[in-house]
């Protein structure tokens, strides 16, 4: 299969192009932007590989990504490429309403138009993969049951609304148009490479530094972390082998607080470096004022892709903590480059 991927060059795009690359036989075709967000360099693993192509392509520019459907004639699609940082999105919300509403319209017209031209058995192998987030669901209480995939959409911040707006407009495509399109919509991720302007990264990150640890209001607004890696496998799945116009929710079941996770980072570090001059790491916490409309809890239920496609989960928080905090560290020269430029 020969699939292109826009956002490879983004945290989980280039884990499912490494999973890609390592578990399959596939083709890789990576379309990326190379905003702030994006790193080459978590592909050193497989730059140069037969089956990997790279496009530094903008998913607006209807020529272009036009051109790049004719040039390398995919099988499958799967659309990563997304703003999704939600500060800044409160901060500057046009850019989310571009690149998350205007690009994912722009690849689905282009996607179409592809699809149109393949003969009949081209077109029963082809997928569009569009790839979401557990935001657009909105905010639960902590009594309330996990997001399902029936769950009425009430996203709360720019960012998700953007998510939310792209979701139907993948949905509109394959009901009005007959694009074989398949979604998901996954919980927070965390791992290796991520940038640092994500929650686990800045807490490592300012604790190597010996400067505060930020969290929001008082840190119980509880999330649901799944291991990229995992979140990878569960991308694949779904392409391969997910129900035409169908969504799979994807995550751990794994609901932490947002202080409680910075406490298990402290122990881990406090472990793994037992001569830091900031022992205990969390001695460093403070509040800092609370982000506007945040979220309470979010929650997934993925009984559905675990009962229909077989999978689940592999790493467990606390080896996934372990690999991510011990990662960070052995990067840290790397990680504070990519924040100064």
């Amino acid at each position: 299969m020969r699939i292109l991927i826009t956002g490879g060059a983004g945290f989980i795009g280039s884990a499912v192009i490494r999973r890609c690359l390592e578990h399959t036989k596939h083709s890789v075709v990576n379309v990326d932007k190379l905003t702030y967000a994006s790193r080459l360099a978590s592909h050193e693993s497989f730059e140069g590989a037969d089956r990997y192509s790279f496009e530094k392509a903008d998913i607006c520019d209807h020529g272009h990504m036009s051109a790049l459907f004719a040039k390398h004639k995919p099988n499958a699609v799967m659309h990563l490429a997304a703003e999704s940082h939600v500060d800044r999105s409160i901060d500057k919300a046009s850019e989310f309403i571009q690149t998350n509403i205007i690009g994912t319209h722009t690849l689905l017209e282009c996607a179409v138009d592809y699809w149109r031209t393949l003969d009949p058995g081209e077109k029963e192998q082809f997928r569009f993969h569009h790839v979401s987030t557990d935001e657009v669901y909105g905010s639960l209480g902590m009594g309330e049951d996990a997001f399902t995939e029936e769950t009425p959409y009430a996203p709360n911040s720019p960012y998700s609304s953007s998510k939310a707006s792209s979701d139907l407009l993948a949905r509109a495509w394959h009901h009005t148009y007959d694009l074989p399109v398949v979604t998901s919509n996954c919980s927070n991720n965390y791992g290796p490479f991520q940038y640092p302007e994500k929650l686990i990264p800045v807490v490592i990150l300012a604790a190597l530094d010996g400067r505060e640890i930020p969290v929001y209001g008082d840190g119980k607004n509880v999330r649901d972390w799944l291991y990229v890696d995992d979140h990878a496998a569960a991308l694949l799945t779904v392409l391969e082998r997910g129900s035409l116009g169908q969504t799979y929710n994807i995550g751990s079941n794994t609901e932490l607080s947002n202080l409680t996770l910075v406490e298990s980072i402290c122990k881990i570090l406090d472990r793994l470096l037992p001569e830091s001059p900031h022992k205990p790491h969390l001695s460093l916490l403070e509040f800092v004022t609370d982000r506007p409309g945040h979220d309470l809890r979010y929650a997934v239920d993925a009984s559905k892709i675990t009962r229909t496609l077989g999978w689940k989960p592999a790493t467990s928080l606390d080896a996934g903590l372990e690999t991510t905090v011990a990662w960070y560290i052995a990067n840290y020269d790397r990680c504070v480059k990519a924040l100064e430029q």
